[in-house]
């Protein structure tokens, strides 16, 4: 995987079928121990509530995919939910759906229908942030060659992440493999070899 989208910040949106209130609180989470965490927390908060159901995918290469229906008849809460999280392409996301009876049952298709809607509002309501997987490449270079250098950023819609002007000039960017090669080889061409490359590792950045 080059990429996924998770959700950038806290996020939640609420409600009301049949007089029963369905809140939903997502939160982005890295880890399994993160989301279950998250989820101990909604419980705590919303001790009062007859249900804390819940569902979130982490990872990105064989993401963990969990759901509990937290008392609600098998299969009407959490994997609606999880289903949702799916079917909008995210992960790294733990989403909480608290319901507050109120006194109408719902059947189970209308607790599919409820838990789903729940879970789309808060969605709907979060910003959504792709990642993908670059490199982390920096060049040291003299003045004339940086100007060489970001001209070439620039009109290829490269990301500099930071520049540090010195005796010479380092700029970091972060690119893809593609990018990586053809600025590396650009580079070497219009410098006469001079210009110093160093591979900083790759990782997941925001874009």
């Amino acid at each position: 995987m080059k990429e996924y989208k998770t959700i950038q910040n806290e996020a939640s949106g609420e409600i009301t079928e049949k007089k029963s209130r369905f809140i939903a609180t997502l939160r982005p989470v890295g880890t399994e121990d993160e989301a279950l965490a998250f989820i101990a927390e909604m419980k705590k908060k919303y001790w009062d509530a007859r249900h804390n159901c819940s569902a979130y995918i982490v990872g990105t290469d064989k993401p963990i995919e969990r759901c509990s229906d937290d008392g609600e008849p098998s299969r009407t809460a959490g994997m609606p939910m999880l289903e949702v999280i799916r079917g909008c392409g995210l992960t790294n996301v733990c989403a909480v759906v608290t319901r507050y009876f109120g006194g109408v049952l719902l059947g189970t298709g209308g607790l599919v229908r409820a838990y789903q809607a729940a879970a789309k509002e808060g969605i709907e309501n979060a910003d959504i942030i792709t990642y993908k997987y670059l490199n982390r490449v920096k060049f040291v270079l003299d003045y004339n060659s940086y100007g060489k250098l970001q001209y070439y950023a620039t009109s290829s819609f490269l990301h500099i992440e930071n520049t540090t002007f010195e005796s010479d000039v380092s700029v970091t960017l972060l690119l893809n493999d593609e990018e990586r090669g053809m600025l590396i080889k650009h580079m070497q061409e219009v410098t006469g070899g001079t210009c110093e490359v160093e591979d900083l590792g790759k990782d997941w950045f925001p874009v």
